[in-house]
């Protein structure tokens, strides 16, 4: 029978060198059933439950091809699967900081679009803050800044 939870590791509380007595280390944890000894037909026998998995057709033709592979020494990769999904989780991850990398860093020409970009925005906003001006400004003020205008444009247009 199964000795006891502790027998032979070697760190049981009961056992000591000098003293080592049967009826202080337990033979099993468990009791004994009392069906092993009768042959009583009424009782039920307990049995071994089916596992599904095992009985299933395709465990079992895996289970054969695994075999037959170890036979011939074609052995599948010994990383286990956990090890795979890890490593493809990892080789991910690279390949996503090496993209995010390769978008932070951008070229001279890039570079020199935003700058032009930027500073198109800024004529757009004060171009906006002008005219926000220009409409806030009393009726007067309008006039006389159209009159420049035009003063400009016919001087403009005497000079050609």
């Amino acid at each position: 029978m199964c000795e006891g939870w502790w027998a032979g590791s070697g760190d049981n509380p009961f056992e000591d060198t000098n003293l080592k007595d049967a009826y202080l280390i337990p033979r099993s944890i468990m009791a004994e059933p009392d069906y092993i000894e009768d042959d009583n037909p009424e009782l039920i026998r307990p049995q071994k439950l089916v596992n599904p998995v095992k009985m299933s057709r395709n465990h079992q033709d895996l289970h054969r091809e695994l075999l037959m592979n170890q036979k011939r020494g074609l052995a599948p990769q010994n990383k286990p699967e956990l090890q795979k999904v890890m490593e493809k989780r990892k080789r991910d991850q690279v390949i996503k900081q090496k993209e995010e990398a390769a978008q932070k860093k951008k070229s001279d020409f890039e570079i020199e679009l935003l700058k032009r970009q930027q500073k198109l925005e800024q004529l757009e906003l004060e171009n906006q803050k002008l005219q926000e001006e220009q409409e806030n400004a009393p009726e007067f003020v309008k006039v006389k800044g159209n009159l420049r205008r035009t003063g400009q444009e016919v001087a403009q247009a005497q000079e050609s």
